[in-house]
């Protein structure tokens, strides 16, 4: 899967939490959960639906590595076959 692939199914998922927020507003660079306004479950309900999405596994040791949309993007892209 390419880079382009899953941003565009990280943008959808988050747009399924956060549906008011444009990340065309964002910083990619800034913390995921203060640019959208996300709690913890808002944040595990992502990350699960990016582990199905994606058949990968996401497991909670990794979550420092996707504390913004640029890093679970380069997360995502180093996991995928």
């Amino acid at each position: 899967m390419t880079q382009a692939e899953i941003e565009t199914a990280l943008t959808n998922e988050l747009y399924k939490i956060a549906p008011d927020v444009s990340l065309d507003d964002i910083d990619r660079a800034g913390d995921l959960r203060e640019e959208f306004d996300i709690d913890s479950m808002d944040f595990l309900n992502l990350v699960a639906a990016l582990g199905k999405r994606f058949n990968l596994p996401m497991p909670e040791a990794d979550y420092p590595q996707m504390s913004c949309f640029d890093d679970l993007v380069r997360y995502l892209v180093d996991k995928s076959p």
